[in-house]
Order: structure tokens, then sequence, then C-alpha cells
């Protein structure tokens, strides 16, 4: 597990993250922390299958579909899927897979083979929130 300061280097160097599974539901945390993450600076493009349009970005249907360089991929998606996002994110050079809690090790594994950071059980807004939050 990332130290609190690779964790802050994490959002330093971060710009754009792909939220796998983002989600137009505002009940969901697909839906809240990826805004949350965007209204904090960081530019956030939705990914999902579905298309169409979700916090003021084109949502891209697979992280090959994006065509630019993404720092962090975001997963939530279920478990057995991860591995497979782990493999994507890989492909096109993510820098950081970051897992929900309660996500595939096995994800973990392939993204850290590839030479990618892994951040697992941890979630990216309430991170963000100890490390930053000033109030």
């Amino acid at each position: 597990m990332p130290t609190d300061d690779e964790l802050r280097a994490i959002y330093a160097d971060c710009k754009t993250i792909a939220a796998v599974g983002a989600s137009s539901d505002p009940s969901k945390p697909a839906n809240s922390i990826p805004q949350y993450l965007q209204s904090h600076g960081f530019r956030v493009i939705p990914v999902s299958p579905k298309g169409g349009e979700l916090f003021g970005e084109k949502v891209a249907t697979s992280l090959a579909e994006i065509g630019e360089p993404v720092d962090v991929v975001e997963v939530f998606r279920p478990v057995e899927e991860a591995p497979g996002v782990a493999e994507q994110a890989a492909a096109i050079g993510a820098k950081v897979l970051w897992l929900q809690a309660g996500t595939s090790s096995e994800a973990a594994r392939i993204a850290a083979s590839a030479g990618l950071q892994v951040v697992m059980d941890m979630c990216m807004r309430t991170t963000h929130r100890r490390l930053f939050d000033t109030n």
C-alpha cells in the first residue's frame, strides 16, 4: 500500500482520471466520487459502454477510446471485471490503477506487473479529503 507521501504524489501528478463504470445515478459512489474529484480540479473522463455524456464530458465506451493520456484509472466495476480493466489500463499507458474496497488482487497483480502503481481498498474521495481537506 502506498504511503501518505506516495498518495500525495499521485494526486499532485494526476491531471486526468478515467472513471471506469461511472454512473449517472447520483445515489451511487460511481457518480458522487467522480463529481467530487472533478470539483477539486481533476479532469474526469467517464467510461461506460452506454456512452453519452456525464459530468459535462463525453463518455468513452472503453479506455482504448479515450485517445489521450490518462494518469489514473479508477475502477467502479464488479470485482470479476477488474482484471480486464487492469489490462486495458496498462495498454493505454495509465500510471495508476485505483481499486475500490473489496476489489481484485488479481487486477493489482496485472497492473503492478505492467508497471502501474496500484492503490487498493481505498476510496479516492475519502483519501483526498483525509490528505488535503483543511476544514
